[in-house]
């Protein structure tokens, strides 16, 4: 009884499968028949599609190489529509059977169908299936292709309402495929296509897909960063990116220090580039509040958001605090060395001049910030001391040193 049912079966199987190939031959031959229009070969198109038929991967690639070869010929708008389904048909058929050797047809419908071709018609429909496609038969081949496609869409200018649309289109088709990639050098074009004068939903889309590209992009963010092509904007947007993701604390400390040395070596006469560089400089601070200092330049450049600020016809205070917050923070001798620095500085002017309320502000916040540090610095215990005792402050002054010195644990 069982070896009956099995020859059922296996009978079954063999008359789908040659019910299934004559299916496809009768459908290639209604497809390659002379005098076929795109709206015929369509149709045929849509019946294998329709039909859920597997294993049609040959049929479908040889369909697109004639489909290629006919492109020009469309005599109306209404077969320049049916040409550019069929593309989309084929591509996501191909792309579902994984068939790879279709790879370099595919890439040639981006060029076919491409929008930006003189007088093209095209929707951009085609242009994203097959891209797409790339991505999901896993051509990496393709990638640089795909990738300055995306950075020449994010330079183009979209004013026209029509050529946004479906440039937006292909751009959705390279997302998707960089991101299927996730090969390290589509970031970049993600990036800046978060940031681009598209459609907030594109943005949204494109900054979702480089969370995705690689683990680690500390590297790549730090040179957007460093970049001289790049402005406030681009810079500061690249490093609030990198501290929503979910990398090490090491690598957000490293892009924050080197945006810090960015935000002081960088110049702009633009008003609003300034104002977004001064909080662009303000962000890395508070980063380095929260993950430490990477290396030795963040203390030379904390000094620099201190000493420039403070000497300044119109101090940045939030800075200035920010700074003497972070120093703190971080808990290092050299920290701790700048933070005395700065009170030994402020000590002097108590003595000689000039003291306002300015000094008398930052004095409060230098005092307070040391006596959080931890330190057991004999420098630090002698500074405080000395203030607590001297006549020259008020008692509120000399309360603020015995408080940090009780803080440290100087005094009980």
């Amino acid at each position: 009884m069982k070896r009956y049912l099995l020859v059922l079966i296996f009978c079954f199987t063999g008359v789908m499968l040659f019910a299934q190939n004559m299916d496809l031959e009768l459908a290639n031959r209604e497809y390659t028949r002379a005098g076929a229009s795109f709206s015929d070969r369509l149709a045929v198109l849509e019946r294998v599609r329709d039909s859920g038929q597997t294993g049609a991967g040959e049929f479908y690639h040889s369909a697109l190489r004639l489909l290629l070869q006919r492109i020009g010929n469309e005599r109306s708008a209404r077969e320049q529509a049916a040409a550019e389904m069929s593309a989309i048909i084929l591509c996501r058929g191909l792309a579902a059977e994984n068939f790879t050797g279709a790879a370099a047809e595919i890439w040639q419908t981006v060029t076919v169908f491409d929008i930006n071709r003189p007088h093209s018609h095209f929707e951009g429909l085609a242009m994203q299936a097959a891209i797409i496609a790339l991505g999901q038969i896993d051509s990496r081949e393709y990638i640089p292709h795909i990738v300055r496609r995306l950075e020449a869409f994010n330079t183009q200018n979209l004013a026209n309402e029509d050529i946004k649309r479906k440039v937006q289109r292909v751009v959705i088709g390279c997302i998707n495929a960089l991101e299927t990639f996730k090969d390290p050098n589509g970031f970049r074009p993600l990036f800046y296509a978060s940031i681009g004068s598209y459609d907030p939903v594109i943005k949204e889309r494109a900054a979702n897909a480089f969370l995705n590209i690689i683990e680690d992009p500390a590297d790549i963010v730090i040179g957007i960063i460093q970049s001289p092509a790049n402005n406030a904007s681009i810079k500061s947007e690249a490093l609030k990116a990198t501290l929503r993701m979910s990398i090490p604390e090491t690598s957000k400390a490293r892009v924050a220090a080197a945006a810090l040395a960015t935000g002081w070596i960088y110049s702009t006469s633009n008003r609003q580039q300034q104002t977004i560089l001064r909080e662009f400089r303000k962000t890395a601070i508070d980063a380095i509040h929260d993950f430490g200092a990477a290396d030795a330049s963040v203390y030379v450049n904390l000094e620099k958001s201190y000493e420039n600020n403070f000497v300044s016809a119109s101090p940045d205070f939030d800075e200035i605090y920010k700074t003497l917050t972070a120093l703190a923070a971080i808990k290092t001798d050299e920290g701790t060395q700048l933070l005395n620095k700065f009170l030994q500085e402020l000590h002097h002017r108590r003595r000689n001049g000039p003291w306002g309320n300015k000094e008398r502000s930052v004095f409060e916040r230098v005092i307070f910030s040391l006596g959080s540090t931890g330190t057991q610095s004999m420098d630090v215990r002698f500074l405080l001391t000395s203030i607590s005792h001297s006549d020259e402050y008020t008692w509120v002054e000399r309360n603020m040193a015995t408080d940090a010195l009780r803080n440290l644990g100087f005094v009980r």
